[in-house]
């Protein structure tokens, strides 16, 4: 048997558009691609895929699913086979799972992973509900060139001050998924206390759009300026991307994909309608960010602060980038001036 896990990793790795682009011919029409639908005959398309809920739907025989279902129903490929088939095109090798798995166990790790992306989410909605009663975060917000629509559409929020905020939103503060989730820190004697306090809030998003964790800048002099959630069993730095869910739509437009350093600077390029930019986060870049990066476009531009630290950062990008590099993967690197990273660039 397959893990659960893996499966799941899988579907938020593999971009449905993609997979289904290359049996069914689509057309962008808004958000959304369309075309015919490749389980029953018609003459106008009512097929739709929607690369933000990473599902497609007909609207005439009601076919739908994800990448995985689309690869069986379509082709007939049976369920191993069809993994396989989704795990070479993002370059993962399928683990095996001992057939005797203890199904109750199984579930159990599913649901506690659930939990976890649950209370991350409700954790984002407080944030995002506490920068409208914030006037030093707006202002912040301001300062920075920021609009109210961007700060929405990167789901942008703030971190109160006091010790234990979150409390209002959990009845059971005391509950280990918050630990387990990065929201909270245990500390001695068993006191608990918010992990990110008096910060502004990057929800860190999935390809689906589910909260993984959270990038937090101070809104002054305050050390560490960039604060992220720690490895959980839901977010690893070493294989997300920050503003992936809502660079999508731009990065096929622009046919290029742009990768910065900051949370700042993706959501500054956004806001003067460069979409089409990502960032690590806080992190070198991996092998598992250029497998990344290269579903999303075959076109991919490191472009990384103009001080040394942002050389080093583009040098190393560089060694983990050469192997991936081809006659149809483009990788370029752009330098910016010294004094300059991109939102002050731009």
């Amino acid at each position: 048997m397959i893990p659960q896990q893996f499966i799941d990793d899988l579907l938020r790795r593999v971009d449905v558009v993609e997979v289904v682009g290359q049996y069914v011919q689509l057309k962008r029409t808004g958000a959304n691609y369309s075309g015919l639908c490749p389980f029953h005959t018609e003459k106008s398309p009512s097929f739709s895929v929607s690369p933000s809920k990473q599902f497609y739907h007909c609207f005439g025989c009601g076919a739908h699913g994800t990448a995985l279902g689309f690869l069986i129903e379509h082709l007939g490929l049976p369920f191993p086979q069809a993994v396989e088939d989704l795990a070479r095109r993002v370059g993962l090798e399928v683990p095996k799972q001992a057939p005797d798995i203890d199904p109750v166990a199984k579930k159990k790790e599913t649901d506690y992973r659930a939990r976890l992306r649950d209370v991350l989410l409700d954790a984002a909605k407080f944030y995002a509900r506490r920068l409208k009663d914030s006037p030093q975060a707006i202002e912040y917000l301001k300062r920075r060139g920021l609009s109210g629509e961007i700060a929405a559409k990167y789901h942008l929020g703030y971190a109160p001050e006091g010790w234990q905020p979150l409390q209002s939103v959990f009845g059971d503060y005391q509950s280990k998924d918050l630990v387990d989730a990065g929201l909270v820190i245990e500390g001695d004697a068993g006191k608990r206390y918010d992990r990110f306090r008096d910060r502004i809030m990057f929800p860190i998003l999935s390809a689906r759009g589910e909260v993984l964790g959270f990038g937090a800048r101070t809104l002054g002099s305050d050390e560490p300026k960039y604060l992220n959630s720690p490895e959980t069993p839901v977010f690893s730095k070493g294989y997300e991307l920050y503003g992936v869910f809502e660079a999508r739509p731009y990065i096929r437009d622009a046919k290029q994909v742009w990768v910065v350093e900051g949370y700042m600077g993706v959501v500054t390029l956004a806001q003067h309608g460069l979409g089409h930019a990502v960032a690590t986060l806080g992190t070198a870049t991996t092998p598992q960010h250029l497998q990344q990066l290269l579903r999303l476009s075959d076109h991919v531009v490191f472009m990384f602060d103009g001080d040394a630290a942002g050389r080093r950062a583009a040098a190393r990008a560089l060694e983990t980038a050469m192997p991936f590099a081809s006659e149809k993967n483009r990788i370029d690197f752009a330098f910016l001036p010294q004094e300059h990273d991109p939102d002050s660039f731009v």
